[in-house]
């Protein structure tokens, strides 16, 4: 929750020129509600597309203060993320709404980034593959089409903390991911994210570990030309 819109176009006309020449990667922004439009019509023309944090799982309806995938493919959204960790935490959202967001938003032609990931507490009591294999099962039940969902695993105890879990825990948890998505489909070209303190200093480390296919940046992407060193790190 971040930025006005006046903020978030300031941001854009300083983004814009410092990525023009990336076309290797995929660059998406997610910026709040009241700018997805203005920031659309900012970024036409460009490389980078336009993500929501969240949707509702109505076209329409007696629901306040909700937006549907409808409404968010009519102002030119491509992403949208779905179960995103402080989603879960403080507005409570379980497996089972998360999968009618990720069904509503497939159907309504809006690509889906699918947030999973373990509590620290869940982590020491050794219940990271359980959370996690929960959570994919659960959240994709019923979708066997996966060609429009991204994974991004963001362990919660290493968002906006600082902490960035070790190589070898993102290496087993990026492999176990990718194992499970194989029961639902045999397409192992599914884009598996890394989210949680990811910054300058280690995209470098985090995008040479398998599986590990883009990052969900949180803070750091605040500002234009960090998130532009991430954008462009170099093997």
């Amino acid at each position: 929750m971040h930025k006005t819109i006046g903020e978030a176009l300031k941001f854009i006309d300083e983004f814009i020129p410092l990525i023009k020449d990336v076309r290797n990667k995929e660059i998406a922004l997610a910026p709040t509600f009241i700018c997805l439009e203005k920031v659309h019509e900012a970024l036409k023309g460009t490389n980078i597309k336009l993500c929501a944090q969240n949707v509702f799982y109505e076209k329409q309806g007696a629901y306040t203060g909700e937006i549907s995938p409808l409404m968010l493919k009519d102002i030119g959204v491509d992403y949208v993320i779905v179960g995103h960790s402080e989603r879960r935490r403080y507005f409570n959202e379980n497996d089972e709404m998360i999968n009618k967001k990720i069904r509503a938003s497939i159907e309504n032609g809006l690509k889906v980034i699918f947030c999973i990931g373990e509590t620290l507490e869940e982590r020491q009591k050794n219940r990271t593959f359980e959370i996690l294999k929960k959570q994919i099962i659960k959240g994709l039940e019923g979708i066997r089409d996966l060609s429009n969902i991204t994974i991004a695993y963001e362990p919660v105890w290493a968002i906006g903390t600082g902490i960035v879990a070790n190589e070898l825990q993102i290496k087993e948890a990026h492999f176990f991911i990718r194992e499970q998505l194989k029961e639902f489909t045999p397409d192992n070209s599914i884009r598996i994210l890394y989210g949680g303190s990811v910054s300058a200093e280690n995209i470098k480390s985090i995008m040479n570990i398998e599986n590990v296919d883009g990052v969900l940046v949180g803070g750091a992407s605040l500002n234009p030309v960090n998130f532009v060193k991430i954008i462009k790190y170099e093997d």
